[in-house]
């Protein structure tokens, strides 16, 4: 039931902000829009206690990069916030390094982030700018629907120590 929650909040965001494509002419940016899977490690675990918290998470992307055009990417997330709990994550600031199966990247600073948590599900839309690689200088948008792969009684005793979550990457054009 969380796992078709987080699809479909996924699937009416993605059609809510994708962004209308460009022709393609030479010289002009192609958005990227990319969807996938990760896995959080958070250090130390989330518990009802706001604290600073370090989250590492993987992510295996498809993208699409230009119409019709579509690659397989990874993705390595490291941020940091200074007061998360089980029951939010505020000011988080992060990098991500995405790895196009083309051989490119994206190097992306993430400086704003929108979280809460809707029936069990952590939602957090992210905001930030590429600083190296493909679509450098770009704005990003990062959606993502986070479910605890323990269970939420955690937060009362050992705390949440990961999360599985759909991930959604606009770099605008």
């Amino acid at each position: 039931m969380a796992v078709t929650l987080g699809a479909l909040v996924l699937m009416v965001s993605s059609l809510a902000w994708a962004p209308a494509g460009h022709a393609g002419t030479p010289g002009e940016y192609e958005a990227i829009t990319c969807t996938g899977n990760s896995h959080s490690h958070y250090d130390p675990p989330l518990t009802l206690q706001p604290q600073q918290t370090h989250n590492h998470a993987h992510v295996r992307y498809t993208c699409t990069t230009a119409p019709g055009h579509t690659v397989p990417a990874t993705g390595s997330f490291d941020s940091t916030s200074p007061t998360a709990s089980c029951l939010s994550l505020t000011d988080t600031r992060g990098v991500e390094i995405v790895h196009y199966a083309d051989g490119t990247r994206s190097v992306i600073v993430i400086d704003g982030a929108t979280t809460v948590r809707v029936t069990g599900v952590l939602e957090s839309l992210q905001s930030g700018r590429v600083v190296e690689g493909r679509g450098k200088d770009h704005f990003v948008r990062r959606t993502v629907s986070a479910l605890p792969s323990q269970l939420p009684t955690d937060c009362l005793t050992s705390g949440l120590r990961s999360t599985e979550s759909a991930v959604q990457l606009e770099i605008l054009p």
